[in-house]
């Protein structure tokens, strides 16, 4: 037979001892419960209190006993309590406040019921009392934290997500009101993605997946549709929220709007891309007299000619130099037309020789020659093509401009991982000073007559955005590389 109180000697003996000796019982009982207990006689003096009451306020058993309840709590709190307990009333869990013998405030649990004799007459009052504490500091600093945090979700201008491992929302920030124009209600049970243009969905599928393998936090830009119609870019960072066990459970987003940062962003890349237009007219002009010379030349000879077989031969060539200013104008005006920035797969081979053809009209003019040196004659991205273009006919004008007397320009396109590509752009120029180059890709800053200084920081910008790096080497004298490491399928 198992008991919870500590019953000494052996189990009969006991049992007999306690049923003889009930005040034996009563103390056991006492000392062995994790409350505090106090017995009231109908003087509302103390006559019995336990070691926990005397734990819990501080007080020692001497100093409690004989004197009056009211003395050691709130009078005015106590005595309508106590003499209704004395007319027969329980009180269950009264949550108060007492003060401890050194003076500090402790949050107590009370609990005031009739004590009565074996014929049912009150003859004391019994009070329990439970140290709530450290529950209660607990409970006010949670309850201080999520003030807190209500406060800075409701007034914060990023937007906070809750999602679980299915993508539904459980909790939205008020911010997406004002941003979007959707209120919270609106979004919560969704799935995360709802308000997300459709061309973005299988972007954030793939980051998605990502963060699931590696439980690391996740930066994506992405587009997102208001409900007036507006599209909004935004730039999310998700990290995952860990349960006990260190799965993941749910996920946390806070988004933050860069609509303005992204039209910005555009506006200096169109600026950099008409300048570049500007510079490069000039060459292209100069290729496309050429062919149109050859074409007014064999025009006369065509009319004047009976011969078939000379003719034939004729109109073959003005073929081919039409096809060639048909290339040139088609080559210069993907540069020059705004487009739409989508990822999309592309050889990196194919956009450097398309590159190439941009600017060999100006590299003519300069008497400079362009080699490109590969091995693998299909080297995949996933990338924006045009902006790619952008960045290579900012390295190559470069170059080239570099060079007024002549020379070469090298680049050489090598895979260094299984998923990783370098591709280095290099000169014969007089090299850069070390001042100078530690300030090149601030924004207006240029080292040429007739430059903008947008052209590297552009460049810089669109390759961040494809996952990539860029580095500028040079010594004075010997020339200037450009390499841009980038992710490659």
């Amino acid at each position: 037979m198992e008991s919870g109180f500590p019953i000494l000697g052996n189990e009969s003996d006991s049992i007999d001892s306690i049923d003889s000796n009930p005040d034996e019982l009563i103390d056991l009982f006492l000392n062995c419960t994790a409350d505090g207990i106090a017995i009231i006689d109908m003087e509302n003096r103390f006559i019995r209190v336990n070691h926990m009451y005397t734990t819990i306020f501080g007080y020692t058993e001497k100093e409690v006993i004989g004197k009056k309840f009211t003395e050691f709590q709130n009078p005015k709190e106590v005595k309508g309590i106590i003499k209704l307990v004395k007319l027969g009333k329980v009180y269950s869990n009264v949550m108060t406040q007492r003060y401890h013998q050194d003076g500090s405030v402790l949050d107590i649990s009370v609990s005031y019921s009739p004590f009565r004799n074996s014929k049912g007459k009150i003859i004391a009052v019994l009070a329990v009392f439970r140290d709530m504490t450290d529950l209660k500091t607990l409970e006010r600093e949670l309850r201080k934290t999520r003030e807190l945090y209500d406060l800075i979700t409701k007034n914060t201008t990023d937007m906070i997500k809750v999602f679980k491992r299915d993508q539904i929302l459980i909790y939205a920030s008020p911010s997406h009101e004002k941003i979007l124009g959707f209120s919270p209600r609106q979004l919560v049970g969704k799935n995360c993605c709802s308000v997300m243009l459709p061309e973005e969905k299988e972007n954030f599928s793939i980051v998605f997946h990502k963060l699931l393998e590696t439980g690391e936090p996740q930066l994506i830009e992405t587009k997102l549709s208001a409900a007036n119609g507006d599209t909004i870019f935004v730039e999310t960072s998700i990290s995952p929220i860990l349960n006990d066990k260190g799965e993941i459970e749910l996920f946390v987003a806070v988004g933050r709007n860069i609509t303005d940062r992204v039209n910005n962003d555009n506006a200096l890349r169109n600026l950099d891309r008409l300048s570049i237009i500007g510079q490069l007219a000039a060459g292209v002009a100069h290729e496309i007299r050429n062919p149109l010379t050859s074409l007014k030349g064999f025009s006369k000879l065509l009319q004047s000619s009976v011969n078939l077989k000379k003719q034939d031969d004729y109109l073959s060539i003005i073929m081919e130099e039409l096809d060639r200013i048909d290339m040139i104008v088609n080559e210069f005006m993907s540069l020059a037309k705004p487009q739409a920035i989508e990822f999309e797969k592309g050889n990196v081979i194919s956009v450097l020789e398309s590159t190439i053809n941009v600017l060999h009209p100006q590299a003519l003019l300069h008497n400079v020659q362009i080699k490109l040196n590969y091995d693998e004659e299909v080297i995949l991205l996933m990338c924006s093509l045009h902006q790619l273009k952008q960045v290579f006919v900012n390295f190559l004008k470069n170059a080239i401009e570099a060079m007024p007397k002549g020379g070469n320009v090298n680049i050489e396109v090598e895979r260094i991982e299984s998923k990783r590509v370098k591709i280095a752009f290099s000169d014969e120029g007089p090299g850069i000073d070390p001042e100078m180059l530690k300030h090149l890709g601030t924004p207006f800053y240029t080292t040429k007559d007739k430059g903008i200084g947008l052209g590297l920081t552009v460049s810089n910008k669109i390759i961040q955005e494809h996952h990539g790096s860029m580095r500028i080497e040079s010594n004075i004298g010997e020339g200037t590389t450009v390499t841009v490491e980038l992710d490659c399928i």
